[in-house]
């Protein structure tokens, strides 16, 4: 932190940029004058879902956020639910504020089925991806599964894929604790490969989140032409479009009711997955960087007019 406000300026202002972009939530305040400064926010977690953040992010982000958001020239909103969170929580900077939606990037080639054979995953199953979280709302998940009736859940496994993240969430344990232990593949962090595959193979991804600023697992999973069980708040019926089903991450019944509609309502799934390959061709990174440098120009401009009425 201290080198961020003291080392980082002095290198801007020896480098004579241009711009300054920060695509984290924080900018150095003393940044030359002369320098545009421009900051990217993904989510405000911190003010909406507090609870499932690590204190001291959570303590950063609302102190440091804030100031980011009055010292910059533009800034970036990855979704219009975050630009919409941004404004009733800073609605000075409305003027400043500009949507750019991430893209997707193409995955690998899939691996064999013989890689998933390998893991445990035999048959038809859901897929889980994403950091291992309270934000990600895993023990819903898991007890909606659980309250399958067992000839469904018998026929179905639940896979899950992704890094441990902070909070102590013992996906392993809690499926245990709900007698489930033996349909849930806990496979940790995925190759780009592993994860085609997951994708490809999956009856649909589950991703019924606490809160997300976008959902990039979605649009991944769409682009392979996978239908998603995802949140009815945040950003994530945005980003689903008409390619997902939405329920209330909040209510195990209505995560259950999901799940057992995908799982047994083949025609509903199909009209899913073809919605799911055009619903993910809206986002790109071409798309994303043409949008990110038009914002920078904005910046720029912006800047320039600031110092000419100082002057």
């Amino acid at each position: 932190m201290i080198w961020a406000q003291s080392v980082l300026p002095w290198w801007a202002a020896q480098d004579n940029i241009e711009l300054f972009w920060a695509p984290v939530p924080r900018l150095p305040r003393y940044l030359p004058e002369r320098i545009a400064r421009v900051v990217t926010i993904y989510d405000l977690v911190w003010k909406h879902a507090g609870q499932t953040m690590r204190p001291l992010s959570r303590w950063l982000n609302a102190k440091l956020m804030p100031e980011a958001v009055r010292l910059a020239d533009r800034v970036i909103a990855i979704s219009e639910h975050t630009a919409c969170d941004l404004l009733a929580e800073f609605p000075e900077a409305e003027a400043k504020v500009r949507v750019v939606s991430l893209g997707v990037s193409a995955l690998s080639q899939p691996a064999p089925p013989e890689a998933l054979h390998a893991l445990g995953i035999e048959g038809p199953f859901f897929l889980f991806v994403g950091t291992l979280e309270p934000r990600k709302n895993l023990r819903r998940l898991l007890k909606a599964y659980a309250s399958l009736p067992n000839s469904v859940r018998n026929g179905v496994q639940m896979v899950i894929a992704g890094g441990q993240g902070w909070g102590g969430v013992d996906v392993s344990a809690i499926a245990a604790q709900f007698n489930i232990g033996d349909r849930v593949r806990v496979i940790g962090y995925a190759s780009d490969a592993l994860l085609s595959a997951l994708y490809a193979r999956a009856l649909f991804l589950a991703m019924p989140s606490l809160y997300e600023g976008f959902g990039l697992p979605l649009v991944e999973a769409m682009a392979m032409g996978t239908p998603v069980l995802t949140s009815n708040c945040s950003s994530m019926p945005e980003v689903a479009g008409d390619a997902g089903l939405l329920v209330d991450p909040s209510d195990v019944n209505s995560i259950s009711n999901g799940l057992l509609a995908m799982i047994m309502d083949h025609p509903l799934r199909r009209r899913l997955s073809e919605r799911a390959r055009t619903t993910a061709a809206r986002y790109s990174w071409s798309r994303a960087a043409e949008a990110t440098l038009r914002v920078f120009d904005e910046a720029v401009e912006v800047r320039k007019e600031k110092l000419r009425s100082i002057r």
